[in-house]
């Protein structure tokens, strides 16, 4: 069974979440945990761990159908030492509030060489802030996110994704997320059948769908491998729905979050719907 939503708003509360996703006929969803743009924030109060897990049983998504997301500040891969500890601080302040709400899984950018170091260096950093993240906390995956590969961002590659599940050592507390948008700008093309199951297998052979622990279902702004993290609404950029069509009717993408982050907050519901209509 697919389990689609949409990485909804938590303002006002974390426990807002839920009753938003419920609103649009989410089956799963995305949030912020904290303010993405401020390096710290207020605790979690215990109204509203207690509102967030009784409005996520009210409605019945389970932590596996959620999808918290980490801030856009942190960098697990940063060159220079104080950026790096800021940023682990942060990343284990976020894996810290996924286990007092109860949830299984936090989703995050791997990080950015900046040009101050190698790339084979900087997925080892994100490897040893992921290690040292796990080591702090309990029952919370780390789960990284593919890039387009703008800028300095890695983890655009499954390769590259690979080599940091490699160098993590609870193999068990890893996975990945896939957003269709990056994996486009990156150079994957899955607009067309043929495209689609070869970049699946690929990923497949690579990385595995064992750790595939979420999706981002998104189309793109952007062309084939321009490496720019442009999303747009499903159908309306350059993508087609071949792609979504496939995923849909794909088993192998059952019982994870799938989540929107297209721009237009308001056609949402809509998306969902049309999404469904194709499995």
């Amino acid at each position: 069974m697919k389990y689609i939503g949409a990485h909804v708003s938590a303002s006002g509360g974390v426990e807002n979440a839920p009753v938003n996703a419920n609103e649009i006929g989410a089956k799963a969803f995305a949030l912020f945990t904290r303010n993405q743009r401020q390096w710290k924030s207020a605790p979690l109060t215990k109204k509203s761990i207690s509102l967030f897990k009784e409005r996520c049983e009210a409605f019945g998504y389970e932590p596996k159908h959620i999808l918290p997301h980490d801030s856009y500040l942190i960098n697990l891969g940063h060159p220079e030492t104080e950026g790096l500890q800021k940023s682990r601080d942060a990343f284990l302040d976020e894996m810290q509030r996924c286990e007092q709400l109860g949830l299984d899984r936090l989703n995050f950018h791997p990080g950015s060489h900046l040009n101050l170091m190698s790339v084979d260096d900087c997925l080892i950093r994100i490897a040893e802030s992921v290690n040292w993240a796990l080591e702090q906390t309990f029952g919370v995956c780390a789960v990284l996110e593919n890039t387009a590969g703008q800028g300095t961002n890695l983890g655009y590659t499954f390769e590259q994704l690979a080599f940091i599940i490699d160098k993590v050592d609870d193999k068990s507390r890893v996975g990945v997320c896939i957003d269709t948008a990056h994996t486009l700008a990156a150079g994957y093309d899955i607009r067309t059948v043929e495209g689609f199951t070869k970049t699946f297998n690929r990923f497949d052979e690579i990385i595995g769908f064992s750790y595939l622990k979420g999706m981002h279902i998104n189309d793109s702004k952007k062309e084939l491998a321009t490496k720019v993290d442009r999303h747009d609404s499903i159908g309306k950029g350059v993508m087609g729905l071949t792609t979504f069509e496939m995923l849909m009717k794909d088993s192998r993408f059952d019982e994870i979050p799938l989540i929107l982050e297209t721009p237009d907050e308001s056609m949402w519901a809509e998306e969902i719907a049309k999404l469904y209509e194709m499995s």
